[in-house]
């Protein structure tokens, strides 16, 4: 039985954000521990179970994942690695390594993580073949090139097709394996940057240059065609989108094949646009307000500039502080609710207090002081949950006013209606849901009668040209518009094997 190493560190890291993500925002997975852990939605999960339906032995590593957050902290970012490295180097030999990487993790004082990584992996095992399964929003650079026989990235955003993204790299593996291809790597880097909310998948211009990868894919020649886009709330030199396809013959043929996709796509840049309906804060409690007389059931409000699923603090108060000042939300027939805010100071008074307990209070801002202020409210404690789901959030909800505000105790995505269901309410029982995201995930997305985004401040605002960029390359578009780009690939031969 041919014997596979698995193993990935996941986190997509926003520049602009203040926190140091820390011990306390990874859930870890040792060795065997990763087998309990196995679900339908995620990549390591494909990875695992498309090996072992094949007759491979997996031998887990570690896995590490965190919710989107600030650059990491370099001595976890260290001591993560290190256990890695400790286990696979006890476990050894394998036939091949199969990993699970976001591809825009970076930590304090290195940067890229996965170039880091791959880089130490290569020296214990040089010739041995790697793939890899990435985010869509990963940034590739020379290093994961370097350490990577091939790698694939998600093609849909929102992301539904992790599981499936892994079962692709582990084939690519299998195949390496089991018929001796070497493949190569074509990689085109595109001088572009754009807002994940302008990049669904479902719309154009994204849903036809993912039908033209998928068409690359049927190829003979072709293991794999990506657009990687980068990610934007990351200020650093590396950042834009790339194309990259990987082929069974030679590099020259994947050069063309990159090239041309790095074509399409830049021939489409000023087509990417917001399709959900966006307007300035203001102006969009208004028209959430408006819609709620014209469809039965809650109207979504994003809160975008302060989403944590884009790496932003999620404690800014800025949005909060109109939507408890909207006399028009105060009005409905139902009340609002606000998930949420990451403030575990405050989490921990509402613990105290008690259900039914009153509370005076100052809430957000623990971490985001330069574009958002403490906000002080009044409330009535209404729901307490402890140790919530995988990252063990504990999550308080306070009456203020009209508004049922959420608060958490740790950095976490409100991706799902379960956080509500859990604190034991629906997002039914609401004239107007607001949450911390961009576009709405699949879970918010079913409920919502009608879906508005914000332009709200914090460390991940969807009008780019509004951030401090200091380190991109210049010039990239959309912040520099007169520029001149022709698609030119960066190849890789494959990698002989002992």
């Amino acid at each position: 039985m041919r014997k596979i190493l698995v193993a990935g560190i996941h986190h997509e890291s926003n520049t602009f954000n203040p926190i140091l993500t820390g011990k306390e925002d990874f859930s870890v997975q040792r060795g065997d521990e990763l087998f309990s852990f196995l679900n339908d939605s995620d990549s390591v999960s494909g990875i695992v179970r498309t090996l072992q339906a094949a007759g491979y032995e997996v031998v887990p590593a570690l896995v590490a994942r965190a919710v989107p957050n600030g650059v990491v902290q370099k001595q976890l970012y260290l001591d993560l690695k290190r256990e890695l490295l400790q286990r696979a180097e006890a476990s050894g030999p394998y036939d091949g390594i199969a990993l699970s990487l976001h591809g825009s993790m970076r930590v304090e004082e290195i940067g890229e993580a996965e170039g880091d990584l791959l880089r130490d992996l290569r020296v214990l095992f040089p010739t041995l073949p790697i793939t890899a399964s990435l985010d869509m929003h990963a940034t590739i650079t020379d290093a994961m090139l370097d350490g990577l026989d091939a790698f694939t990235g998600y093609k849909q955003a929102p992301h539904t097709d992790c599981f499936e993204t892994g079962e692709h790299a582990a084939t690519m593996l299998i195949e390496i394996l089991e018929k001796g291809t070497l493949p190569s790597i074509a990689w085109c880097k595109l001088p572009l940057l754009i807002a994940g909310e302008k990049s669904e998948t479902s719309v154009e211009p994204m849903h036809e240059l993912i039908d033209l990868l998928r068409e690359y894919e049927t190829r003979k020649e072709v293991m794999a065609a990506s657009y990687l886009l980068g990610f934007p709330w990351a200020d650093c030199r590396e950042n834009g989108v790339s194309a990259v396809v990987v082929t069974r013959n030679g590099r020259e043929q994947a050069g063309r094949l990159a090239e041309e996709l790095a074509d399409a796509f830049w021939q489409r840049r000023e087509q990417f646009k917001f399709h959900t309906v966006t307007r300035e804060e203001d102006e969009a409690i208004a028209l959430a307000c408006q819609a709620t007389t014209e469809v039965e059931g809650p109207v979504y409000l994003s809160d975008s500039g302060d989403n944590p699923t884009a790496g932003s603090s999620a404690d800014c108060t800025g949005f909060l502080k109109k939507v408890l000042a909207s006399s028009c939300l105060a009005s409905l027939k139902k009340p609002v609710v606000y998930a949420g805010i990451y403030d575990p100071a405050a989490t921990c008074a509402c613990f105290a207090a008690g259900l039914g307990g009153k509370v005076d209070m100052s809430v957000g801002a623990a971490f985001d002081r330069k574009t958002s202020a403490p906000l002080p409210i009044s409330g009535k404690v209404r729901s307490l949950v402890s140790g919530w789901e995988r990252f063990a959030a504990d999550m308080a909800m306070v009456r203020v006013g009209h508004v049922d505000l959420i608060l958490v105790s740790k950095h976490i995505g409100f991706i799902t209606p379960d956080m509500f269901t859990a604190l034991g309410c629906e997002a039914e029982d609401y004239s107007v849901v607001v949450v911390k995201l961009g576009y709405l995930t699949a879970y918010h997305k079913v409920r919502a009668k009608r879906s508005i985004m914000a332009l709200s401040k914090g460390s991940s605002n969807e009008l780019l040209e509004s951030l401090p960029y200091k380190n991109l390359s210049r010039p990239i578009f959309p912040l520099d518009r007169e520029l001149n780009y022709r698609p030119k690939a960066v190849c890789k031969e494959g990698r002989k094997r002992k």
